[in-house]
């Protein structure tokens, strides 16, 4: 019985081909796995030895030859097949045991060049993976320190190894090539701004974390992350505190990060419930941003996901402990503040690092059957056009691009309702606007009076102004491009009311 070695991740596989040894296998290998065998006193055989070839091109070439992969894909109740190899003098390759260049570990790494990455591509291991699990029939192939346990244990306990194991470790394999040719190409890709949406795409993650259970708890699932961390993204986060995260935890704290980087300039809170802002403030101070945020719906924060764009000091932290929260995210917290907060030892506190970074990319959604892509929307407005009669003022206009970003964030249809850079009320995933702003202004009570109301999509009809008037909120932002847009600016005409056209809308569903 032939083995072939050849890893570059070393760990286990000396002992794993003493085993081998003792069991009277022989042992084929090449470059530094060879250097290690012998040094650890077992008789390797070269590759080069086999195929009477030296190898060249300072190492890209040596088992690409028709005495390896032939004795790899030879099938051996082929009767044809073993003539062949006979004539050709091909000994047949039982095992192959081979792990790919450090391609990951390569580009990971600070200020790595091009030309390295480059030459971290494996070319020979991933034929012979891929070629030995072609003929998994025959042939044990292994991909993953992890399994030479398994197939020692059956090597030892029958002389070969289960088919079922067989069959196994060639998926294992199919998927490992497919994750690094995925990686290779993303890689390339991403150093040429290439296209996204072509004819064909394949994305590749890594998992970082079972999860108890998904959105509902009858449902399994998992949380994956890009092999090349990502600034400003949740997958980048180092968890201080708290339990860990759940499925809906993730969903909703990646929602108010993505909210949080629209206010980048001043200090700000996002507090999100069930996907939807429930609190968004701006303020001088952190702390004073989280109580006008927590006031202005303090029955939906509750239980509720709270990100901020500036540390967590002591005084922020004494206002938060005061009621139930499920995560905390923010760039930092002071020493002081975690030892108020760890009086919750249950609360996730999230520190992340470049929290408001935000970069153009993709986002994907998946569908039975299918897959939908589309860029993010990273863009805020096409142009800022005033409709009305009356101009804002200076102040009107701070607030009604302050609301605009919330009513982007927020489910469709949506209306976003603000006054002093808070969120007073929103009007989340209502099947019509007139609903989401009914709701809105109900929430918000006496507190509307004085607002300014943004729309994700145009008005239809003029019967959210005239709704808007009767409430007491001052201006209106939409995208404006309805068909009877002129009787919702004559109606804000006539009340006294400001309407800007944005010409973008914002669905999010």
């Amino acid at each position: 019985m032939r083995a072939l070695l050849s890893v570059s991740d070393k760990s286990g596989i000396v002992e794993f081909a003493k085993e081998l040894e003792e069991m009277g296998w022989e042992i084929l290998s090449t470059g530094g796995t060879a250097k290690a065998l012998r040094a650890a006193g077992l008789t390797i055989i070269s590759v080069s030895d086999v195929t009477e070839f030296p190898e060249c091109l300072d190492g890209r070439v040596k088992t690409l030859h028709p005495k390896i992969h032939g004795g790899i894909l030879g099938i051996r109740n082929n009767a044809d097949h073993q003539k062949q190899m006979a004539d050709l003098d091909i000994t047949p390759i039982d095992l192959v045991v081979i792990n790919l260049y450090p391609f990951k570990n390569t580009i990971l790494k600070e200020g790595v060049i091009f030309e390295d990455a480059i030459e971290n591509i494996d070319i020979g291991g991933p034929t012979m993976l891929r070629s030995a699990a072609k003929n998994f029939n025959d042939v044990t192939v292994v991909v993953d320190p992890d399994d030479y346990a398994i197939v020692l244990s059956e090597l030892q306990a029958q002389g070969k190894t289960h088919l079922e194991t067989r069959y196994r470790l060639a998926l294992k394999v199919f998927e490992t090539t497919s994750h690094y040719d995925t990686m290779i190409a993303d890689y390339l890709r991403k150093k040429a701004n290439g296209e996204v949406l072509k004819d064909t795409i394949t994305l590749t993650f890594e998992k970082l974390q079972d999860l108890r259970y998904g959105e509902n708890p009858h449902q399994k699932a998992a949380f994956y992350g890009e092999v090349v961390p990502v600034k400003g993204a949740l997958t980048s986060a180092k968890q201080l505190q708290g339990k860990e995260l759940s499925y809906n935890n993730i969903n909703d704290t990646n929602g108010a990060l993505e909210i949080l980087k629209e206010y980048g300039d001043e200090p700000t809170i996002v507090a999100v419930k069930h996907a939807n802002p429930c609190g968004i403030a701006s303020d001088n101070h952190i702390a004073v941003a989280y109580k006008k945020a927590y006031d202005s719906d303090p029955v939906s924060i509750f239980g509720g996901i709270i990100a901020a764009n500036r540390e967590i000091d002591e005084s922020a932290a004494k206002l938060m402990i005061e009621t139930f929260l499920e995560v905390i995210v923010a760039p930092d917290f002071t020493k002081e503040a975690l030892e108020i907060l760890s009086a919750k030892p249950n609360l996730r506190l999230l520190a992340l690092e470049d929290i408001t970074y935000n970069e153009p990319g993709y986002e994907v959604k998946k569908v039975m059957g299918g897959l939908l892509v589309q860029e993010r929307d990273s863009l805020l407005f096409d142009e800022l056009k005033v409709v009305t009669k009356r101009q804002p003022t200076e102040a009107e206009m701070a607030e009604l691009l302050f609301a605009w970003k919330a009513v982007k964030n927020t489910k469709s249809n949506a209306i976003s309702l603000t006054k002093n850079k808070c969120l007073i009320a929103n009007g989340p995933g209502q099947v019509n606007r007139i609903w989401a702003l009914e709701n809105a202004i109900r929430q918000g009570g006496e507190s509307v009076k004085g607002s300014v109301l943004a729309s994700d999509a145009f008005f239809p009809f003029d019967d959210c102004v005239k709704a808007a008037d009767a409430a007491g909120i001052t201006a209106i932002i939409q995208p404006g491009g309805a068909g009877r847009d002129a009787d919702s600016i004559k109606a804000c005409d006539e009340a006294g009311m400001v309407m800007i056209f944005t010409g973008m809308r914002h669905f999010k569903h």
